[in-house]
């Protein structure tokens, strides 16, 4: 069965309540859930962390005994060259995952730091880039 993680960066635990009209009214635990049930074949975890050096720690922890990390580091992907060389510096692919479409959105979150290191980015398709994601592994 293969371990693939879901990790989510700052504001992400907001998903439901923050901006429903970019972000849609379902909380990501609600959405994990039933991600769990269609996906049962699949060892599937998340985690969550507004801190940055936390999603370090945890990108260094698995990112050498999962099949695949389905990452939304939030706006630390437009300010992190941290999260981006942790991802360079791991074995396990990344895939950098957005709910709203970041190039349609300000002009500093065109910049992602972890798009360079990643297997793919998948944008702009709601809480759906996550599931799209996670079929790029199987």
């Amino acid at each position: 069965m293969k371990k693939i993680i879901i990790i989510n960066g700052p504001n992400l635990n907001l998903l439901g309540k923050r901006e429903p009209n970019i972000y849609g009214s379902l909380t990501f635990t609600e959405f994990f859930e039933e991600l769990k049930v269609k996906y049962s074949n699949v060892n599937l975890s998340y985690y969550q962390s507004n801190i940055e050096g936390e999603l370090i720690d945890k990108l260094h922890e698995v990112g050498f005994s999962y099949e695949g990390i389905i990452l939304n580091a939030g706006a630390y992907t437009h300010t992190s060259i941290g999260i981006g060389d942790a991802i360079k510096g791991i074995e396990t692919p990344v895939v950098e995952v957005h709910i709203s479409n970041t190039f349609g959105r300000e002009e500093f979150r065109h910049q992602s730091y972890i798009s360079p290191n990643a297997k793919g980015v998948i944008l702009g398709f709601g809480l759906q880039s996550y599931e799209l994601a996670l079929e790029s592994f199987l």
